[in-house]
């Protein structure tokens, strides 16, 4: 089998690569991205199978790989995920993140390639305690989320033949070598150690939000490709749902904090978990903890600063 990974250099994308070796009968690996300020994440990847990468930007570009080199499975992951700061951003989010994905969507119908599309589980904004993929009225509150909505509809609305499956993931956690700090654990982790404190929404502290390991984010996509599950649903895929002050007690094991509390526009929402039972009913077990994450990404910072 043939992957073809767009945004291969992100946070995602960038711990993938690293692991994929782990996924038996791959063949080769074919990568999208744009080497500009991220090629320290090229530079530090140590990946253990042989990689073939077009620097392009997808959001400009069409998808040219030589019809000779047959593609099974895209993975798409190249966008802009700052949710927050996509609400001063938003012409530029709708740009490159409907751009990138018509080019993918594209590319799949021409080529017949199987495609796993990731989401967010952002789609639902302000709900209620829980909530599932039958959730009707989402309720998106940033650009970043709209657009995926957008691109759920678009694949919902393509013929039947064409194979997807859209994963709406929770906000990632855990270290790789393309880590972003502009999510919400990730980006306390960092504060936390170079003695900043805590950025807290004032509504935010006892209110749950569903969080997503790296580890179960691998092992998803994994699990999709392994048992070739392209049935054109959406999933939603977490490890946990957690509030914010459960969080902050995990990260003040590893280095204690203070906490300035703030508003912010985004985070106006009420508390909701998200239930994932979906994807754990066809087999696939996300039971990684996000207190490992935080320690481990407290172990990368120790070593790298």
């Amino acid at each position: 089998m043939n992957l073809l990974i767009t945004g291969a250099l992100g946070h995602i994308g960038s711990y993938y690569l690293t692991h994929i070796h782990k996924i038996k009968n791959i063949n080769k690996i074919y990568v999208i991205d744009k080497i500009d300020e991220k090629v320290l994440n090229l530079i530090n990847l140590k990946i253990k199978k042989k990689i073939y990468f077009f620097n392009y930007d997808l959001s400009k570009e069409k998808i040219s790989i030589p019809k000779k080199i047959n593609i099974d499975v895209l993975i798409h992951l190249a966008s802009i995920t700052d949710a927050a700061a996509s609400i001063n951003n938003k012409k530029e989010v709708y740009r490159n993140n409907l751009n990138c994905f018509k080019n993918v969507l594209n590319f799949c119908k021409i080529r017949n390639v199987k495609l796993i599309h990731i989401s967010s589980t952002s789609v639902y904004g302000s709900q209620s305690l829980y909530v599932d993929e039958n959730c009707k009225e989402l309720k998106p509150q940033s650009p970043y989320a709209y657009v995926k909505i957008k691109e759920e509809k678009i694949l919902k609305k393509t013929k039947e033949k064409f194979k997807f499956i859209s994963l709406r993931f929770g906000t990632i956690v855990g270290p790789s070598s393309g880590m972003r700090f502009h999510t919400a654990v990730n980006k306390f982790c960092m504060q936390a150690y170079i003695n900043v404190p805590l950025h807290v929404w004032k509504t935010a502290l006892e209110q749950f939000r569903p969080y997503l390991s790296l580890k179960d984010a691998f092992k998803t996509l994994n699990f999709i490709i392994k048992n070739k599950i392209f049935d054109r649903e959406i999933y939603n895929i977490v490890s946990e749902n957690m509030t914010v002050k459960d969080i902050i007690k995990k990260i003040n094991r590893h280095k204690k904090t203070s906490v300035n509390l703030v508003n912010e526009k985004i985070m106006n929402q009420l508390s909701y978990k998200v239930n994932s039972s979906k994807i754990r009913k066809r087999g696939l077990a996300l039971n990684s903890k996000i207190s490992k994450d935080i320690a481990d990404t407290f172990k990368l910072l120790n070593k790298r600063i």
